[in-house]
């Protein structure tokens, strides 16, 4: 992979001199590397774009209306992760809303990934996931319509993704191609279907309990894979349903067969659901994983070394309570966690980010020299309440809490989203749309900025710019020490998932369509 991303870097210089940028590579998991850091080297990306109009096209973007767009493709209602690209080929998940007529689906419920053509959108196969009805005595699945949470992770010709039904797949990257294999009629002139390699149920296997999705994007390390299982709460918020089962687990990714668990029992902790991916990174000489757990807690387990005959615990090398006292207590007593749901029948949180409660980790953990940033946070649909960011030493061991604290910042809003560190700086959004600015070795506070409206996704930092997404626009700022907005643009609908850059691209999806953004430069 390495050497054929050179290789085709070279090639678009020779062959692009004067007319599209180079570009520097492909963007292959959630969060671009292992330490999930929304960092790219792409250069020459624009500061802004026309998004163009809607049309009854494939595309459902009409582009002789658009500016600074190379392509668009029609997703469902519904985009969370962020799109990869590798081997010209660009993943995304989605729901099933534009293939309901299809008879695997039940209207128009479940997920969806796609996989397009990285030069022109065009659709090549899909991966359709009908809605599960299949479930075990007890177990509570809701909100599947949300499709495909998890951004699709790609090594070589496989692809690994949490399907919206709770299964880890492994996908061929080139599908089923065999044009053979399907007759020209109206009723097969459907996309080419996903090739399925093999397939994991978190479910069926380890009795998880989902609650409203499947959330989780894997990440690799040698043969192993590394995901969250999503487990959850019941209808009420108030019952775990299944605190036996893990909140992180290890597959072969040659095979799916289960190697490990983690054994801390997050799941008889969790306030409400795990929904936290994995990242990893090199600490002295061990690799470690580092996990937000549902229960408010950022652990660090160690990587398999070597391929176990039967599954075995992933052993904890640290664990990082990122709830502090005085979010866990008021007058000496517990404060429950659905006290914090603005929802609740009188819940003293009044939705205007002053409550102050205790909270899971929905962000991915950022591993960035030898530290990890992570921040808590709930789901959007309790309200505004206190969040919190810690940058925590990942060279230390045990219960760290207090002696791998470097710093902690409370000046935010609860958040879902990842800390970005580009160039000595951590920038980090909250749910209630601002963005915070802070040094990345002290946590001193540069800048907030105000958009006005709701940040579910994560930012990008590429090109000098930073690019992200709020429930109203896509906003572009400059990087530094300074707020300064390039451009803000209105999508049509919300946009809650997080840019990428790749081979001198721009993928910016919204709930509904996927743009790939690209500057022309006047040929000399």
């Amino acid at each position: 992979m390495k050497y054929r991303a050179i290789f085709v870097c070279c090639l678009g210089m020779a062959i692009n001199l004067g007319g599209w940028p180079a570009f520097a590579g492909d963007w292959t998991q959630w969060g671009r590397t292992d330490g999930r850091n929304m960092v790219s080297d792409e250069k020459s990306l624009p500061d802004s774009f026309v998004p163009g109009e809607r049309t009854s096209a494939a595309s459902g973007i009409d582009l002789a209306a658009t500016k600074n767009v190379k392509w668009a493709a029609r997703l469902g209602n519904y985009a969370y992760g962020n799109p990869t690209v590798a081997g010209g080929r660009v993943f995304v998940g989605t729901d099933c809303r534009t293939v309901s007529s299809d008879p695997r689906t039940s209207s128009g419920e479940g997920g969806l990934v796609k996989c397009l053509d990285e030069a022109t959108g065009k659709l090549l196969w899909q991966l359709v996931v009908p809605k599960r009805i299949d479930l075990p005595p007890g177990v509570y699945f809701n909100h599947q319509e949300l499709g495909t949470c998890s951004s699709p992770t790609v090594e070589g010709d496989r692809v690994y993704v949490v399907t919206s039904a709770d299964e880890v797949v492994c996908l061929d990257v080139h599908g089923q191609t065999n044009p053979t294999a399907r007759r020209p009629s109206d009723a097969d002139r459907r996309p080419a279907d996903a090739k399925v390699i093999w397939r994991y149920d978190l479910i069926d296997e380890l009795k998880v309990s989902p609650h409203d999705s499947a959330s989780c994007s894997v990440v690799i390390h040698g043969d192993v894979l590394y995901v969250g299982t999503s487990n959850g709460v019941d209808r009420s918020h108030e019952k775990i349903v299944s605190p036996e089962a893990p909140a992180l687990v290890a597959l072969d990714k040659r095979t799916g067969r289960l190697l490990a668990v983690e054994n801390e029992k997050i799941s008889t902790r969790l306030f409400h659901c795990q929904w936290s991916s994995p990242s990893l990174g090199k600490v002295g000489d061990k690799t470690l994983i580092f996990f937000g757990g549902a229960d408010g807690v950022c652990y660090a387990f160690e990587a398999l070394d070597n391929i176990p005959e039967k599954p075995v615990y992933l052993k904890k090398a640290w664990s990082y309570d990122c709830n502090p006292s005085s979010y866990k207590f008021r007058d000496g007593k517990p404060i429950h966690y659905t006290d914090g749901d603005r929802r609740r029948r009188l819940s003293p949180n009044k939705d205007d980010g002053l409550y102050v409660g205790p909270s899971e980790i929905i962000a991915t953990p950022v591993f960035h020299n030898n530290r990890v940033y992570v921040a808590i946070g709930q789901d959007p649909m309790h309200g505004r309440g206190r969040g919190m960011l810690h940058c925590i030493d990942a060279t230390k061991a045990g219960d760290i809490t207090e002696t791998g604290r470097i710093w902690s910042y409370d000046g935010m809003d609860r958040t879902i989203a990842s800390a970005t560190i580009a160039d000595g700086l951590v920038y980090v959004p909250d749910i209630a749309g601002r963005v915070h600015c802070l040094d990345a070795d002290s946590g001193k506070r540069y800048w907030v900025y105000e958009t006005g409206a709701q940040i579910w996704g994560s930012i990008l930092a590429a090109d000098g710019k930073l690019y992200f997404g709020t429930k109203r626009e896509f906003v572009v700022m400059a990087a530094g020490k300074e707020a300064k907005v390039l451009s803000r643009e209105q999508l049509g609908s919300a946009m809650y998932s997080t840019p990428i850059a790749a081979n001198g691209v721009l993928y910016v999806a919204s709930q509904q369509y996927l743009w790939a953004i690209q500057e022309r430069r006047e040929k000399d």
